[in-house]
């Protein structure tokens, strides 16, 4: 025989008549009654079920704990109100106006990122056909003063011609010639990939706050300041804006805003064993020396190295610059003065050699992007100055808790250079032996 205890929790309706089963009452089934027997329940005790019924939900099935007993249970266990707080706090800074912003600052980056690539393609295009095109003329023009130089002025008319025409032509490169020496077409590609390369980055950094915390508005100001200096650093238009391709002095790139006291963003609080844990915030005595000695390195060696190669680059691009026109502009008048007797057949031969060193000095400088290897070596000693600048951010920072996580800061670091955690610290080592010594 089987029973079966009716719940007072669950009342059971007949399936016929939809009526109610009366409480504390059991189902007797056995294999010989053709029905159930039932018979009231006296020998249990009543269970206090008054304050489950009341926090049973009918309809879905769900036991709701009243509220007063969940304020209770909170109050009482700490770490259950801290986390409650953290959440609370965590939930009043997920501000959909600065979502907004921030989703809005992502589509301009992500719009500058194209507009650099494809200026960059156009400007690499530049260089190209300018160069093509200028060595074309130029050698066209050599070979037409060359031509006019073997013929004699009795020839007339013809030997005019071809005396004019290489002269036309030469002018016509030169001045081809100081306008891209000017711009530098391969300078200014590498500008876009680099402010490309870098806005993508910037991109990346903005989808990891939002994806990690919750941005609120000092985030939103440092991205727009963070867009503005690279704008600043790698201008679009070419009038007006265009960076100065020879400066009298070398100054590093630099497309990052002017490095602020650093402010620790809002976390939730995990309790006195978390704030234990995270006080020193994976800084250390031995770190701090560790990063003071690796911008020493920076400073004294990777930044002053990187400015002299820039330097000698400029120098180079300079004389070529200069060459280019000036080659150019004696073959002109070569040509012009083809025939003339004060100047025999020197005239002639400048006409030809002026137009063929004028290609092999064009070739070179446009042919080598010379200017883009004088913007690869700024923009090097822009990397290390950044690097440099941030370390020293952190460690001018005298509370621990507002710097970056020192942990991360040293791996970063070291990825960045080349090296691993090992690596780097063999670097510092070597540093500062070398000091000793």
């Amino acid at each position: 025989m089987a029973t079966f205890q009716v719940s007072t929790i669950f009342p059971l309706r007949d399936s016929s008549n939809q009526k109610r089963i009366p409480k504390g009452v059991v189902i007797v089934a056995t294999n010989n009654a053709p029905n159930g027997k039932v018979s009231p329940l006296t020998s249990l005790p009543k269970l206090p079920t008054r304050s489950l019924v009341e926090g049973l939900d009918m309809k879905t099935g769900a036991y709701k704990i009243p509220s007063s007993t969940v304020q209770k249970e909170i109050d009482s266990n700490p770490t259950i109100h801290s986390t409650n707080s953290a959440l609370h706090s965590s939930a009043k800074l997920c501000d959909p106006v600065v979502m907004s912003e921030i989703y809005a600052i992502m589509e301009v980056v992500a719009d500058r990122v194209e507009m650099h690539k494809n200026i960059g393609a156009q400007r690499d295009n530049w260089n190209h056909l300018l160069l093509s095109s200028i060595n074309v003329i130029t050698l066209t023009a050599a070979t037409i003063a060359g031509i006019a130089a073997s013929s004699t002025a009795s020839a007339g008319v013809p030997f005019t011609a071809l005396k004019v025409s290489s002269a036309l032509l030469y002018v016509a490169a030169t001045g081809m010639l100081v306008v891209m020496n000017m711009i530098q077409p391969s300078q200014l590609a590498e500008e876009q990939r680099i402010a490309a390369r870098l806005f993508k980055q910037l991109h990346s950094q903005i989808q990891t706050t939002v994806s990690l915390q919750n941005p609120n508005t000092m985030d939103v100001k440092e991205a727009i300041e963070k867009v503005l200096a690279l704008d600043r650093a790698y201008p679009l238009p070419l009038l007006g804006e265009m960076l100065d391709k020879f400066p009298k002095t070398v100054e590093p790139a630099i497309w990052w805003p002017q490095q602020k006291q650093l402010s620790r963003r809002g976390v939730p609080d995990q309790g006195i064993e978390g704030r234990l844990a995270n006080r020193s915030n994976s800084w250390s005595a031995k770190l701090e020396e560790e990063m003071t000695e690796i911008v020493g390195v920076l400073k004294s060696k990777d930044v002053p190295e990187y400015l002299r190669l820039t330097e000698i680059a400029l120098k180079i691009n300079r004389i070529l610059a200069i060459s280019g026109p000036l080659l150019t502009g004696l073959a002109a008048l070569g040509s012009a003065f083809l025939g003339c007797s004060t100047f025999g057949v020197w005239s002639g031969m400048v006409g030809v050699i002026g137009g063929a060193l004028a290609s092999v000095v064009n070739t070179i400088e446009h042919g080598g992007q010379v200017g883009m290897v004088v913007e690869m070596y700024r923009s090097n000693a822009g990397f290390f100055r950044l690097m440099q600048e941030t370390i020293e951010a952190n460690l001018r920072e005298k509370e621990v808790g507002r710097r970056e996580n020192g942990q991360v800061l040293e791996m970063k670091v070291a990825l960045q250079l080349g090296r691993s955690l090992s690596e780097l610290k063999h670097l510092s080592v070597f540093s500062y032996g070398s000091k000793l010594f």
